[in-house]
């Protein structure tokens, strides 16, 4: 027996599809056979899995575990919970060798999707094209596994809840919070969460919801924080937090009303982090902000920038044994009294620990930052076959200049108006810009010179590409 995947399917960070088109429970099972012949090979048995609240996600349960079973592997069922929840459940239990999280992230609601965890590493790239290998050649080992269920949510909790550990309780217990949980898998963890900690928490949009009535759940979208901006303005909170629709990438406001993007926030947890660990080396993605180098630097840390892509970032902080790494996209990693993986509950909880240890509130830490003028991300359609090499002619052309190039992601190009990023997609056929600048005049240059490389690769910015 053999199975095909989709051509799609099979991405850098991950797998998925479209329920009904691309993806259905014969890939789940294949996923899961291919997934548990990989890990017995490497010594282990046990896998933990979890689902988010999309409607397919309970089909794609049942055939995973069939699939895994069926090539030998215990399974430990934990239910339906956000994406950390099954890393907690992974990382936290001696017995578990590996972990698998059905989620389509934020994608629309007809996709879904598989994270995966292999014996305490992100399992990616050549991994997930390993598991397709296996499924065309029918190359799995058989057995029969057993299934138990474990719950694992109150554990979950008390972890989370040692972030605050030796904080002024007054102080935490002054706050006053919004929440946004858009109807996502994080939404019950949040409701037993925010019972459990010290303020005043209003929260919004906890029941689960796959088909997302209230606002797509991707909080990088500024019109999808406009619920938790008014909530905020209406009950005069100190700041909001928003997640993503498997909870590990989180959304923030001030008590203004101001977003606090990934990189921002990372400044935030950098300061907290190095008045403790000095030194501390800190990691953020390619299209991170300019002040947040400058920010971890001043304040004794060694900024490292790397690749977009979680799985890469996590690659790179066990390899610098970095305590703190994080991404624009809202991402971020606790190493540092934690286990290292992107989970948006404990970051809410380590926001909450960072004002209160440094004595200033959200929006006075917002306040602080430099008035930088900066694009969206801007994404935009370019064949598969031209994305990589339109890169390397940017790279070639810019080689002969005198312009400061760092080629870690793309091209990230540094002039006296600020700096601008060129980067293929690793996910889609897509084309990634950003530029930032002191002044509304740099920047317009900046885009000048995106828009003038891609017209020498024969391309243009055009229509921008949805996620």
């Amino acid at each position: 027996m053999n199975h095909t995947f989709d051509s799609t399917v099979l991405r850098e960070y991950d797998i998925r599809g479209i329920i009904g088109e691309t993806l259905g429970a014969e890939d789940a099972r294949a996923i899961g056979r291919g997934f548990a012949t990989l890990l017995r090979r490497a010594g282990g048995h046990k896998v933990a899995v979890g689902y988010d609240g999309r409607v397919s996600s309970p089909m794609l349960e049942s055939a995973l575990i069939e699939g895994l079973t069926g090539s030998g592997c215990d399974v430990v069922r934990i239910g339906m919970g956000a994406t950390p929840m099954l890393y907690f459940a992974e990382a936290s239990a001696d017995d578990v060798d590996g972990g698998i999280q059905i989620t389509g992230s934020h994608n629309p609601a007809n996709y879904n999707g598989f994270k995966m965890v292999f014996m305490g590493r992100p399992f990616f790239g050549e991994d997930i094209l390993t598991i397709g290998r296996l499924a065309e050649a029918g190359d799995w080992l058989d057995g029969t596994g057993t299934v138990e269920t474990r719950d694992v949510m109150d554990a979950y909790i008390d972890r989370m809840l040692q972030g605050l550990d030796g904080i002024d309780s007054d102080t935490l217990s002054a706050l006053r919070i919004g929440w946004d949980a858009g109807n996502g898998a994080a939404g019950p963890a949040l409701e037993q969460l925010a019972g459990r900690l010290p303020g005043e928490h209003h929260l919004l949009y906890t029941d689960v919801d796959g088909n997302f009535p209230n606002h797509h759940p991707d909080p990088t979208v500024p019109a999808n924080l406009e619920d938790l901006q008014r909530l905020v303005a209406e009950k005069n909170l100190d700041f909001g937090v928003a997640f993503d629709g498997d909870g590990d990438r989180i959304g923030a406001i001030d008590g203004e009303g101001r977003v606090i993007w990934g990189d921002q926030l990372l400044m935030i947890y950098a300061e907290d982090l190095l008045s403790r660990r000095p030194g501390a080396t800190v990691i953020a993605d390619v299209k991170a902000s300019r002040a947040l180098f400058e920010h971890v630097a001043a304040h004794g840390g060694q900024p490292v920038m790397w690749k977009t892509g979680h799985s890469l970032i996590k690659s790179k902080m066990k390899e610098t044994q970095a305590p703190l790494a994080g991404e624009m996209s809202g991402h971020v990693f606790f190493a540092d009294e934690y286990y290292g993986y992107d989970d948006a509950l404990y970051a809410a909880v380590r926001l909450m620990a960072a004002s209160a240890r440094l004595g200033k509130s959200v929006t006075q830490l917002r306040g602080e930052m430099p008035a930088l003028v900066n694009t969206p991300e801007m994404r935009f359609q370019v064949d598969e076959s031209r994305k990589f090499a339109a890169i390397d002619e940017v790279k070639t052309r810019l080689a002969g200049t005198d312009a400061q190039v760092d080629g870690t992601d793309g091209v990230r190009v540094t002039t006296a108006d600020g700096w601008w990023l060129l980067r293929a997609s690793n996910t889609q056929d897509v084309l990634v810009a950003r530029a930032e600048s002191d002044s509304q005049g740099g920047l317009d240059r900046l885009v000048a010179q995106i828009d003038e490389q891609l017209q020498l690769s024969g391309l243009e910015r055009g229509e921008q590409a949805g996620h």
